[in-house]
């Protein structure tokens, strides 16, 4: 559990950002799931608001128009965003936009891993990133649903220097990862786990008091469910979409003091 206004090193999780088709249902739900205050967005930035919950910033919210697709995107810290993005098409990877500078607050990177998931990066300024981690609210664990694990391994340990740890009781093909050898896990990078048949990409964990209570009012309030809570040695869980369609997973988390 973290809370923190510092900048997060290069290769930990430092954002976490929802694009929606649909900003007011996306607003109202989440406000209502989690608690989220969030702003009003910033013209100068197309519409882009942060959601805080309580004190601590946790996430932001982009309207992506009409035409687009509602998700998650988990953003990794970088030291500097022109090297990662050079990284990034050496090892086998895709920009999919260049690297943006967003005012004074950082610059950012959008891109694919060879395996097809989409991620960001994230060179802090004025915005470090969320200050609240590993807690109810906000973003408490992430992991990587690949459909080559070993080739994601390899691009991420290239790229942001992750080091990797076997979890037996999570199968033979899922590692924690880390920024050095004996770090603190900083998420997961395996197969499919079942999920065949969807393309490759990254999951973001939300924490919440009661994931069952969660998977409830997700149903009353226009979302669905895709996997019902179930009892891990982390947690109970849940994955569920939102209303207007992005996927995420719900995660019983202590509560924030």
């Amino acid at each position: 559990m973290t809370r923190t206004h510092d900048r997060w090193p290069h290769g930990a999780p430092a954002w976490v950002h929802i694009s929606t088709p649909d900003d007011s249902v996306t607003r109202s739900f989440y406000s209502a799931l989690l608690g989220w205050e969030i702003s009003p967005g910033a013209p100068e930035f197309h519409g882009y608001a942060m959601a805080s919950f309580g004190d601590a910033l946790v996430a932001g919210v982009s309207p992506s128009g009409d035409d687009n697709l509602a998700a998650w995107t988990l953003f990794l810290g970088t030291d500097n965003a022109d090297d990662t993005a050079a990284l990034i098409e050496q090892n086998g990877g895709t920009l999919l936009s260049p690297v943006l500078d967003i005012g004074d607050a950082g610059r950012m990177i959008v891109a694919m891993d060879p395996q097809g998931a989409m991620f960001g990066a994230w060179e802090a300024s004025q915005l470090n990133g969320f200050s609240l981690h590993g807690e109810t609210g906000a973003l408490s664990w992430n992991d990587l649903r690949s459909s080559d694990p070993d080739g994601a391994r390899a691009f991420y340990a290239a790229v942001f220097g992750h080091h990797f740890t076997p979890i037996e009781m999570a199968g033979p093909d899922y590692t924690t990862f880390s920024l050095t050898a004996d770090g603190a896990p900083q998420g997961g990078i395996g197969g499919m786990m079942g999920m065949d048949g969807y393309p490759s990409h990254w999951i973001v964990y939300l924490g919440v008091p009661d994931a069952d209570a969660a998977v409830s009012q997700t149903q009353t309030l226009g979302g669905q469910v895709i996997s019902p809570g179930f009892d891990t040695p982390y947690g109970r869980m849940a994955a569920l979409t939102d209303p207007t369609g992005a996927s995420f997973w719900v995660l019983s988390t202590p509560t924030a003091q």
